[in-house]
């Protein structure tokens, strides 16, 4: 009979153990966990700070007496692995609760010690009042540093993924909240024009968001705390969240001589195996291969750990299992929109030299005539000969998910952007469009590929060539309230018969408001013998593009008196009509011109 010893619990090691003995009734199994709790939802401790998930308890996916009932898994809550004997096939066990060490032997060790919350050596990072958050202890005690201290203020450091979720758990609590951020933009996983709209979000709910700014120094005194900031300034506030991510928990496996990676993860095979063949590594801690790049990486997901832990069972019961790499497929809720990722960013992608093409759309989530349609910025990266996916994002209110998801069911059964208009995905008004917009990122990128769209990109036309022109095709109204500096305006449905005002001797950069209509001007200059590019996404693209890391200040209303003195606002008027527009099914501009016609009928 096998004897399999697990060292830490959670997603890899509980779904380890679980699948264990699903696939053996005869393999005894041991699980030790350091702390109390062996399986937990720790992507869902933000939300019960925030109050959404009301009950504790929910976040107990599995508790010990239901492991050892229903799995018949020896639990060891409370007990730490202090070292690890290769040699003679052991591992050195210390009862926190006791305080003694025993020894427990093994034929297969599996290691899922996950990743720890990074501390920048920043003074007074360990000052009571600033917290990390891993687990549920963690959790329980910002919970009850919000009521003991009667919290009113907090900062956050870091604006990744846990960031900004703590962000936004605790403004729903009533706390005013401060991110604080070394980049220029947040949620590092999405390129920087595909994150601004987070920023605006962050903004438009209260947040005081600072980018590239860094922490200096936290002081506390009497419970309040200072935060020292880079650009001077200094924040008081009731407590602290640091949030700059996290680094694989691997002293265990250092000191047992296990082959640690460049990533700083434990190095595994694709069965799980580490350099030793009887010692498994699963979860945060583990060093996979990136899905596009075949780079070492380190994903901290929970459901790469999942399925890291069922490879590993299944590999020691005998079954050709292989983990097969990972996508980092990801998404985050931030207030009114979510932020989704599959595959690796244009960031990442030039760090490792793979040749990529982009292009961007924005679509309704739904058919555009039915209400509630929300606009999806998706962003699709692919290489420029092969049209393989290499990665896309999306960013909007709704239906962010479904689109990355296919996205990233398509990648990893080696479709094409080709492939992607031939994708036959649910439609009906409520849940989508004829056109999904999977099926139009397809469309478009296969235009870029056959020729059809030469296409151009924010950096290009911020700085045109002297042989460039800028072309506006949106209507004028649009024009006015804003284009791209030097660009001439002549509207899309005025383009043929004012072809004479365009030089033949220059290259013309067209652009619209998403990209169709500026598709649609240079399939007719195109073939009236005139070079043209489409700014791929746009002028909504270009604004994101230029906005990249400004920091805004708050908006304060106030008023002058004559004499320039501030006075107090009035009271606003009483409403003395209400006016219902209805821009169901209008494509752009249509939307801001029916708004343009109900606001002249008031004046």
């Amino acid at each position: 009979m096998k004897k399999v010893v697990i060292v830490g619990g959670v997603a890899g090691g509980a779904s380890a153990a679980a699948r264990l003995r699903r696939l053996s009734e005869d393999i005894e199994i041991i699980l030790f966990e350091r702390g109390e709790y062996i399986s937990f939802a720790n992507c869902g401790l933000p939300y019960h700070i925030s109050g959404v998930i009301a009950e504790r308890e929910r976040l107990l996916v599995q508790t010990p007496q239901t492991m050892r009932k229903r799995f018949n898994i020896d639990v060891r809550t409370f007990s730490e692995v202090v070292r690890i004997d290769r040699e003679n096939k052991r591992v050195i066990v210390r009862d926190l609760k006791a305080d003694k060490e025993y020894t427990e032997s093994y034929d297969r060790l599996i290691l899922s010690p996950g990743a720890e919350p990074v501390r920048p050596p920043i003074p007074g990072i360990h000052s009571p009042g600033v917290f990390t958050l891993r687990n549920l202890a963690d959790m329980d005690a910002i919970l009850a540093r919000i009521k003991d201290a009667k919290a009113s203020r907090a900062v956050v450091i870091g604006g990744g993924y846990i960031g900004l979720e703590m962000v936004e758990a605790l403004s729903e609590r009533g706390l005013a909240s401060t991110l604080v951020e070394l980049e220029p933009q947040v949620m590092g996983t999405l390129d920087p024009e595909m994150a601004a709209p987070l920023a605006d979000e962050l903004r438009l709910n209260g947040v005081n968001l600072l980018l590239n700014t860094s922490v200096q120094t936290i002081s506390e005194e009497n419970g309040t705390l200072s935060v020292q900031l880079s650009s001077g300034d200094t924040v008081t506030t009731d407590m602290v969240i640091v949030a700059v991510g996290v680094r694989p928990e691997t002293h265990l496996a250092k000191e047992a001589g296990l082959t640690i990676g460049a990533r700083g993860g434990i190095v595994v095979k694709p069965s799980m195996q580490t350099s030793d063949p009887h010692i498994y590594a699963v979860g945060d801690a583990a060093e996979v291969t990136d899905f596009v790049s075949g780079a070492p990486t380190l994903i901290p997901l929970a459901g790469p750990a999942n399925r890291q832990g069922r490879i590993a069972a299944d590999h020691i019961c005998g079954r050709d299992s292989a983990y097969r790499g990972t996508q980092g497929t990801a998404i985050c809720k931030v207030f009114n929109l979510a932020a989704a990722t599959t595959g690796l960013n244009e960031k990442g992608l030039k760090r490792t030299g793979i040749a990529c093409e982009k292009i961007y759309v924005h679509a309704a989530s739904h058919a555009g005539y039915y209400p509630g349609a929300r606009q999806i910025s998706l962003k699709l990266l692919f290489a420029p000969d092969s049209g393989k996916i290499l990665g896309a994002q999306a960013v909007g209110a709704d239906g962010v998910d479904k689109r990355i998801d296919v996205i990233a069911a398509a990648q990893r059964a080696g479709l094409t952007v080709q492939d992607l208009q031939h994708l036959e995905l649910c439609y009906a008004p409520p849940f989508g469009s004829a056109k999904d917009p999977v099926n139009y990122a397809g469309f478009v990128a296969s235009n870029v590929l056959n020729g059809d769209m030469p296409i151009c990109h924010a950096d290009d036309v911020v700085n045109p060539a002297p042989n460039q022109l800028l072309l506006d095709v949106r209507t004028t109204d649009e024009f006015e309230r804003g284009t791209i500096p030097g660009a001439i305006c002549i509207p899309l449905d005025e383009l043929r018969d004012r072809l004479n005002e365009l030089p033949r001797d220059k290259e013309i950069m067209v652009f619209c408001q998403v990209g169709l209509r500026g598709y649609l001007a240079c399939r007719i200059l195109n073939q009236r013998g005139c070079r043209c590019r489409n700014l791929t996404g746009g002028y909504k693209t270009y604004c994101a593009f230029i906005g990249i890391g400004k920091k805004t200040e708050p908006v304060v209303a106030e008023m002058k008196d004559d004499a320039g003195e501030n006075r107090p606002l009035e009271p606003s008027r009483p409403v003395s009509a209400t006016l219902t527009i209805d821009a169901c099914g209008l494509s752009c501009p249509g939307p801001l011109m029916k708004l343009k016609e109900a606001i002249d009928t008031l004046e």
